[in-house]
């Protein structure tokens, strides 16, 4: 297959790669910067209590997850099931960059989809599940 600059590209492009519209940012380290506002914009309360949580970015979601558009992940054990027992690995928050700049239609729509998502990541680190996100009108 031959793309429209004239070189050849052994496979099509990935969708969740490449988004053929929506809004994008100009590099990834301006992503991470919103990401990192987005955080700090947390209650502090929040923020002090949030205990050995890794927060990353990738640009899509595993394959596993092929079939939806998923913003963001959470790993690990909630803070409302652990005993205190034992040492766990840190918790992750994954923020993935591609499906926020194609639903997102200018740089304040992703601003808020972002926090949005890293609102909804931290509440899973407190236990809080989906039902509960709606209930309060956090989701």
């Amino acid at each position: 297959m031959i793309e429209r600059h004239g070189r050849y590209r052994r496979r099509p492009a990935d969708r969740r790669r490449r988004p053929s519209d929506g809004f994008r940012t100009t590099t990834p380290e301006s992503f991470q910067r919103i990401v990192h506002s987005a955080v700090l914009s947390l209650p502090k309360e929040l923020l002090h209590q949030m205990q050995n949580v890794q927060i990353s970015i990738v640009d899509v979601p595993p394959d596993e997850h092929n079939n939806d558009l998923l913003l963001g992940l959470y790993e690990g054990v909630p803070r409302t099931e652990r005993d205190g027992s034992q040492p766990l690995l840190p918790d992750h928050i994954t923020v993935f960059r591609r499906p926020h700049e194609l639903r997102a239609t200018s740089r304040h729509d992703l601003w808020h989809l972002v926090r949005d998502t890293v609102v909804h990541e931290v509440a899973h680190h407190f236990g809080i599940d989906d039902d509960r996100l709606d209930e309060l009108g956090w989701s």
